[in-house]
């Protein structure tokens, strides 16, 4: 008896998961790819994913992130 992963490679040539990726969308500002569904912020002509706002912020805007007091 085979492994179901196994039994999908042999019928499909890929695991389930390579199959079911979301769709591409492209990359952000700081290298990352960006998946269908996800969020992003746009800068004039650069596109940031949520997740790396904060970086792009920092690094390609000079933000200072401090603690209030």
């Amino acid at each position: 008896m085979n492994h179901p992963l196994i039994g999908q490679i042999e019928r499909t040539g890929y695991p389930r998961e390579m199959l079911e990726q979301p769709e591409h969308s492209g990359i952000d500002a700081l290298g990352t790819e960006i998946l269908s569904g996800d969020k992003i912020y746009e800068f004039g002509h650069e596109t940031v994913l949520e997740d790396n706002l904060e970086e792009f912020l920092v690094e390609h805007l000079g933000v200072e992130i401090r603690e209030a007091q």
